[in-house]
């Protein structure tokens, strides 16, 4: 059954974080706001809660996902390699709406790269989003939390009515601002390439 846990608005429940963050540690799938709607978040390096992830989305599971960390330090233990440029762009834009695409280190699992070889890393502007990786310590997936296909959600009951009992926790931090996801830069060579062009423009 799905918990939902309301945030106090415009603060943080170190509380309701921790919970969430015992959630992702044991396997389990936790939604929670970020700057445009809600993300599904999982351990980013657990294959199984990578494939739960797929499971409740129907998600193509040779489609990447994107992965949430809390500075240039932890997207170092994903990533094989970060140029300078890319250092900058982190610098410049986090946290924020810019996803920077890496080449990927050896031993992340395949689901989490599709096979791609690359991995996406961003370090969210949303306090909630933010919190929630700080206090698992460790990088958390952050797909939209909808079935693919659908409309991301902007609430968390419309995360409810997608996913009924599919997610173990809810954070409901109130409404997102929707819009536009995170622009996501390739950053695999340089100048970086603009796979979708967001709110940033690196």
């Amino acid at each position: 059954m799905t918990r939902m846990r309301a945030l106090v608005p415009g603060g943080l429940s170190p509380g309701a974080l921790a919970e969430a963050a015992a959630v992702l540690r044991g396997g389990g799938l936790v939604a929670f706001p970020t700057e445009s709607f809600y993300g599904l978040g999982a351990h980013a390096l657990d294959p199984e809660a990578l494939a739960r992830v797929f499971d409740v989305k129907g998600r193509p599971e040779s489609k990447p996902l994107l992965v949430l960390v809390d500075g240039a330090e932890m997207a170092e233990t994903l990533a094989a390699e970060i140029s300078a440029g890319a250092r900058a762009l982190m610098t410049r834009h986090w946290p924020g709406a810019l996803t920077l695409v890496l080449k990927a280190s050896p031993h992340l699992p395949t689901a989490l790269t599709g096979g791609t070889g690359t991995v996406g890393v961003r370090m969210p502007g949303h306090p909630v989003a933010l919190g929630l990786v700080r206090a698992a310590v460790f990088p958390v997936t952050a797909p939209s939390a909808n079935p693919s296909g659908q409309p991301p959600p902007v609430t968390a009951l419309a995360v409810r009515e997608y996913f009924g009992g599919r997610v173990d926790l809810i954070l409901d931090g109130g409404p997102t601002a929707g819009g536009a996801g995170s622009t996501i830069a390739d950053c695999t060579s340089w100048p970086p390439r603009v796979l979708r062009q967001g709110p940033v423009y690196p």
